[in-house]
This record gives C-alpha cells, structure tokens and sequence, in this order.
C-alpha cells in the first residue's frame, strides 16, 4: 500500500511545478533521460508506505551519493534506441534481398534514410551495452555496492546472454556491411527486444538514483531513518524549506505524549512556511529520498493532509468556510478508518467569526488529540484556544514563532520557542506602511 496524498496537499506544498513557482519536483528532476524523468515523477505520485523499503530506497541512493557516481551513458543514445526499438513493424526488417544496385544507388543520392537510422541505432545499442560492461566492472570492484546488488544480478544477467555478447563482440570488430546491419536489426529489434528494454529500464533507474544524489550531496541534505509503523516517534532536527534561500532550520520531537502541535505567531512569523516545511520532509522521508535538515528519524505514516492555501470553490457555490469544513470532514473520514495520519491545518476556520473559529478550534483540536496514533499541525492567531486547550488535553505541545521589536520595527527569528505567544502586530505593520495617513489625505 503506497503512502497516501491528495492534491490539496501536493498544491499547498508545491511537490510539482505551478507556473511561475518552483516545486520540489523540479529541485531533484535532475535525469538526464526521459525515462528516468518518467520513474521520477512516478515516484512522487506514490511514496512509500513501508519502513523496510523506504530504507533499502534511502541506502541505495546514499550509496551513489557516497561514490560520487556519474552517469555512464550518453544522452542521445536514448532517443536513437528508444525510436528503434518502438518501430515493431515486421515490414521495416532489413532484408537480404534489398542489398541490390537500386538499393546502393538510394544511399549514393541519400534516399535510404532508413537503412542509416537503423545502422545509427544499432551503433548506439552497442555503445550502450559496451557502457554497461564498464559500469558493471566498476561496481565489481566496489566493496560497498550491496545496496545496489539485485541490480547488478538483474543487470549481469542480461549482458550475459549469448546472442547479445556475440553481436556486441561483432559490432566492435567487425565493418558494418548491409548483410551484417540486416543480421544484428533482424536479433535486437525483434528477437531480443525484450531484454533491450529492460537494459533500458536500469539505465532509467541508475539516472534517477545518481540524479537524486547528487542533488542530496549539493544541497546538503541528510537521508531519514524509517522507524517501524507501530512506534508514533519523529525526531526533526534543523529542518528548513528547501525552495528558500537562507531558510532557518528548527528542531521538535514527537511522541504519543506531544503528537499535536499547537502552533502560534504573528502574521509574518513565518508559521506557514514552517508548516510547509514539516510536510515537505514528511513527504520526501516516505519517499526514501534525501531531506533538507540535518537529522530526521520517524515512524512510518499512512498519509499527509494539509490545509495551508485553501482556495474557495465558487464554481460549485461554496464560500472560504464551507471549502474548510468540507476539507476538515475529508481529513475526519480518513481518520475513522484507523490510518495513521499527518496532518497540517493552517489557521483553523480563518473563514468565520472570531467566535465560532474559536470554538471550532478548541472543539476539533481536543478531538485530534485523542487520535494518539496521528501527528496534527494546528496554527491559529486565536490564543485564547490554547489557553482552554491546556486545561483539556495532557498531549499538546504548544510551540510558537516570536516576534521581537527593534523600535516600531518587527524582527522575525523563525525559530521555534516553547509555549504560546500573545504577539499581534496587524496595526504596527499597517502603520509602517502609512496606509491611515495616506487614506487622511485622500479625504481632505
């Protein structure tokens, strides 16, 4: 069962690209082939749910990333073997029979296009192969490639058929007459076709891990520990958002004990991007890929959810509120089916009065705290929802991110501190920008 995620969630935390943004996607999509870009992608629509392959993924990326590991092939063999291998049409063979004078008097004027693409191919295919031998021999003298073993069986497998080796010695020695160009199409384009592919296939994935890697070795990230899915255990240190430059890391813990985390803070504290942050690293982290943090161990989750840019759905009629309690309803019906979930609200009922948002906070959050096998992110600006909280549940870890003054000014740390903060600075922030004096003089 893959880990679980909607689209709401991919939107708010910017996993693929959005015009004119950025996307996490877009920071690892470093393949070099369409096919890797291909396994890329399908890799982000399905992370892992397991703590056994999650771990196997992380090791055998960590193990490219530690061997500084390039990509053995060259990009346009590619689009050479992959156009080749895709004309399965029996009536492109290259036959005997056509290597007549009208055929050499084609290839004199350069009307035998065909017949020079297929010879064009068939040289990239040996290449190819010739490129996985060298791979392979390097990764033999690689005391540390256990990671990557099945791999080099499945892989030494097919380079150990007899045919391919014969053809490939062939191609290496021999000129390239019709006669042979015919043979070779006749046993890689029909016969073998199969095991091209799967060539293809590891060459596709070897691009991912190395892709992957090397991104993980130049941004500094840090690979995830999974924990067994029966623990409720993540321990976060100097986690940031990798789409920022200069991004402040922050450290929490969780457990059973402080699964719910109350978070508070200014407009411009940066809670949202905080929130983003948390769930990017939960979502890389099932995806056995590299996190941008320096250390994280957690236990395994079902899915994430979160609610951090909730559009308002006009078309079907819904106001901002409604969008809300249809979201908090969705996220209520996974959690009756006993999964394990994390969770991300950002600022609870922001689309209602003062009043019900508070109670719909206290009301709500009291009752994540009793799913004690879920995480919860909760921001609010509500405080006095903290305060009534402390005196229901025993399991909330009240955090926020404090403001300090530097005169009229307000300076952000973004780091986390422990409790709740009373920091409002609506009004300070629209005085700075002189809005009621520019309004008073509009009036006189």
């Amino acid at each position: 069962m893959s880990f679980s995620v909607d689209k709401q969630t991919l939107d708010d935390l910017n996993i693929f690209t959005k015009k004119g943004r950025d996307s996490v996607f877009g920071l690892f999509n470093r393949t070099r082939t369409r096919g890797g870009a291909e396994i890329l992608e399908q890799m982000f629509r399905y992370p892992l749910s397991d703590a056994g392959s999650i771990n196997q993924r992380s090791q055998l990326i960590h193990f490219f990333q530690s061997g500084k590991a390039l990509f053995p092939f060259k990009e346009e063999w590619f689009d050479l073997i992959e156009q080749y291998l895709s004309n399965a049409d029996e009536r492109s063979k290259l036959s005997h029979d056509e290597n007549k004078l009208g055929r050499t008097f084609n290839n004199l004027i350069g009307a035998d296009t065909e017949y020079r693409q297929i010879a064009k191919a068939l040289a990239a295919i040996f290449d190819f192969i010739n490129a996985f031998h060298q791979f392979l021999d390097q990764m033999k003298s690689n005391k540390n490639a256990m990671p990557y073993h099945e791999e080099l069986v499945a892989i030494k497998s097919i380079l150990d058929d007899q045919e391919i080796q014969k053809l490939t010695r062939a191609g290496a020695t021999e000129k390239q007459t019709y006669e042979k160009t015919a043979e070779y199409d006749q046993v890689l384009r029909f016969k073998k076709k199969d095991l091209l592919l799967k060539m293809l296939s590891h060459a596709y994935q070897l691009d991912v891990y190395i892709a992957v890697a090397t991104v993980a070795a130049k941004e500094n990230f840090v690979f995830a520990k999974a924990l067994p899915a029966d623990l409720l255990d993540m321990t976060l240190e100097g986690v940031y958002h990798p789409l920022l430059e200069n991004a402040v890391g922050n450290n929490l813990q969780v457990t059973p004990r402080s699964n719910v985390i109350f978070l508070t803070g200014a407009n411009m504290a940066g809670k949202s991007t905080f929130m983003k942050s948390m769930g990017i690293v939960v979502f890389l982290a099932h995806m056995g890929f590299p996190v941008p943090a320096t250390k994280m161990e957690f236990s395994v989750m079902d899915g994430l959810y979160s609610t951090i840019n909730l559009p308002d759905n006009l078309s079907m009629g819904y106001s901002h509120f409604y969008a809300e309690v249809l979201r908090v309803k969705k996220v209520a019906e996974q959690l009756s089916l006993s999964k394990k979930i994390f969770v991300i609200f950002d600022e609870l009922f922001r689309g209602t009065n003062v009043k019900d948002a508070y109670e719909a906070t206290v009301a709500l959050t009291a009752a994540f705290a009793r799913k004690k096998n879920c995480i919860f992110v909760i921001s609010t600006h509500i405080i006095e929802a903290g305060e009534e909280l402390k005196e229901r549940c025993d399991n909330i870890h009240f955090t926020y991110l404090p403001t300090l003054m530097e005169g009229a000014k307000p300076v952000y740390t973004y780091r986390l501190a422990e409790g709740i903060t009373s920091d409002r600075h609506g009004m300070i922030i629209i005085n700075n920008e002189g809005i009621i004096d520019i309004l008073k003089i509009n009036n006189k």
